[in-house]
């Protein structure tokens, strides 16, 4: 780890667009450790497993039928910032392409710093992740990731055992692969929602119905994981969930000001919604109807419904 490289990365950021991806990557890296990947062999089979044993359980629970991504990969830290430096680039690209000629050299050193930071703060954080590669150029090309030096690092600050936490975590991201695997149309409307947000920016203006129409998906994303887990998982995890939160809390200003700048705390409202939205249709209608939001784009709930669900469960007839 080296900052030194890092600040000379960014600080020679080049290039014609407005961020440097190759600055990003490398000043993410340089800031970062990559951590261990020393791992055994009954340790990589105990991943298997637990991502086998989560597709099986979550089949079972849902009744969804779905397969999981090509890729599923054991990854350093190092490894999961080239994997979203290029997804991040990827999701940028059509902004780039039509703000290319606004940004001069500093303006550059600053964004690729800013992206750079960023990246480097969540690979030394993130667990788990399932990457439905949004608007990559093969629409089946989606991965599951887990960075395992961040998963034993934390499971020692909780003062949990790893075996437990990395099932937790599995199940979790196996989860969200359940999602976009029963619906394949989801990566696509997601794309639609974010081409047409970034669209209306490139034109001077802000479209919020996309936004809106965006976070209510990812909110209703978010908050079925939520529920499948409360079935799917073979054991208790409610003490995870709390030492989680704990821990984030915990954390002193910097951080909490960093996970706010990134919508961390966002993402934690959406968990809260969905999972409200989907305890209620359960309670109601059972685990299998609450899947009616993935027979196709129509089902899903809007933003109001999300805080109202007796009218999507009206609208939808479950």
């Amino acid at each position: 780890m080296s900052l030194y490289r890092s600040v000379r990365a960014v600080t020679s950021a080049s290039g014609d667009g407005p961020i440097d991806w190759s600055a990003v990557a490398e000043a993410a890296k340089a800031s970062t450790d990559a951590g261990s990947l020393d791992i055994s062999a009954a340790e990589r089979d105990g991943y298997a497993d637990d991502v086998r044993d989560a597709r099986r359980r979550v089949r079972d629970v849902s009744a969804l039928n779905f397969d999981l991504p090509r890729a599923v990969e054991v990854q350093h830290r190092h490894h999961w910032i080239d994997a979203n430096v290029e997804t991040f680039s990827r999701l940028m690209r059509p902004l780039e392409d039509e703000t290319a000629d606004f940004f001069p050299g500093a303006a550059r050193v600053v964004n690729t710093g800013s992206m750079s930071f960023m990246l480097g703060f969540l690979g030394r954080n993130v667990l788990g992740q399932y990457d439905p590669l949004l608007l990559a150029d093969d629409p089946d090309d989606h991965a599951l990731y887990f960075v395992r030096p961040n998963i034993v690092r934390t499971a020692e600050s909780l003062n949990v055992e790893y075996p437990r936490f990395r099932r937790w975590i599995a199940f979790h991201e196996v989860t969200h692969a359940a999602e976009f695997g029963a619906a394949p149309w989801l990566s696509d409307h997601l794309e639609d929602q974010l081409e047409r947000g970034i669209g209306a920016v490139t034109d001077g203006t802000l479209d919020r119905e996309s936004f809106k129409e965006l976070d209510a998906a990812m909110t209703v994303v978010e908050g079925y994981a939520e529920l499948l887990m409360d079935h799917a998982f073979d054991d208790e995890y409610a003490d995870l969930r709390r030492k989680l939160d704990e821990r984030r809390k915990g954390r002193g200003p910097l951080a909490r000001l960093v996970r706010r700048a990134l919508g961390l705390g966002l993402k934690r409202r959406q968990y809260e919604r969905g999972k409200a939205f989907f305890e209620r249709v359960t309670e109601e209608r059972g685990v299998a109807a609450a899947g009616a939001v993935w027979e196709r784009p129509e089902n899903l709930p809007t933003n109001d419904e999300i805080d109202a669900p007796h009218t999507w469960m009206q609208r939808v007839d479950p």
